[in-house]
């Protein structure tokens, strides 16, 4: 008899999962809006506190949703607004242990050197070659790693195990047995599908989903904005659940998870899409803000 689960997206506020039962979900893959960061998100939080709140409740959520020993990975970076640099990473940890978490692991993301796509900071000690003038670029972000209680392996049956196998030659060739991850970002192109959406690319979600979670089981992205990890999970056998708040992003998450397009020769997955009362109209004005502020990130104040 064939499975009656239908994936979920869920446009609505990921404070509130009320679509989920209790330890309903296996691993959680995602990527907060970044604090109010020039290129992406420029004052859609009236203040930091504001942000804390919002992954502080959507922590207590995933407490909730998350099953025993399951796995809460999220990408994270600190936030350079004006000269002042707010340390997101610090505070996402803290808020996480406060709900229950135990937090098991950092791992960085490291871009190719050749992007930088925050303006070249490093670039104020080339005008000013002088102690105090230094600002480093950054190519780096935070995946952090937290797990809900302690997990129970011998749960899982041997079938499943197999299926699920982790491919040691991928894990030896690409390094993935390293804290420190070199895979190339999403790249700002102007036609590209996520235009305007800080998406990161499949890898991340693909080695965290091959790494923490066995087929046929359930993954969720609360901040889910173009529907990245539920396109990967869906292609690697996980089940998916996906909350985005941007009611402006219906259209592209149809497109890029194939949604109500003609299946041909794969196996199309369902997906259910639920609308709820507190979605919100983000995108357009997002991009406007962008485009009059312009692309500037440096300090906000270099004396002479």
């Amino acid at each position: 008899m064939r499975d009656k689960w239908k994936n979920k997206i869920i446009f609505g506020d990921c404070q509130n999962m009320k679509e989920l039962e209790d330890n309903s979900i296996h691993l959680v893959v995602t990527s907060p809006p970044y604090f109010n960061a020039p290129f992406d998100y420029p004052g859609l939080f009236e203040s930091y506190d504001q942000f804390i709140e919002l992954i502080r409740n959507t922590g207590r959520e995933l407490k909730r949703v998350l099953d025993e020993g399951r796995i809460a990975a999220f990408v994270v970076d600190d936030t350079l607004i004006k000269g002042r640099k707010y340390p997101v990473v610090a505070d996402v940890t803290k808020i996480f242990i406060e709900e229950g978490f135990k937090y098991r692991e950092k791992i960085v993301w490291l871009k190719p050197e050749g992007y930088i796509r925050i303006s070249r900071r490093s670039g104020v000690l080339l005008q000013h070659p002088y102690p105090m003038y230094y600002y480093p670029d950054n190519l780096q972000e935070s995946i952090l790693i937290f797990q809900n209680g302690d997990f129970n392996y011998k749960i899982i049956p041997r079938e499943i195990k197999e299926e699920s196998k982790v491919d040691i030659d991928t894990f030896q060739k690409e390094k993935w047995y390293l804290n420190v991850w070199n895979i190339t970002n999403v790249l700002p192109i102007n036609n590209r599908l996520e235009k305007g959406i800080a998406a990161f690319p499949d890898e991340i979600p693909y080695r965290l989903i091959k790494l923490f979670s066995y087929k046929g089981e359930t993954v969720l992205d609360p901040f889910m904005g173009s529907g990245t990890t539920l396109k990967v999970a869906s292609e690697l056998g996980r089940k998916c659940v996906g909350y985005e708040i941007d009611l402006e992003l219906l259209d592209i998450v149809k497109e890029k998870l194939k949604i109500n397009q003609p299946a041909l020769f794969r196996e199309e997955a369902e997906f259910k899409v639920i609308i709820r009362e507190d979605t919100k109209h983000l995108r357009t004005q997002l991009q406007e803000k962008v485009k009059n502020k312009g692309m500037i990130s440096v300090p906000h104040f270099i004396p002479e």
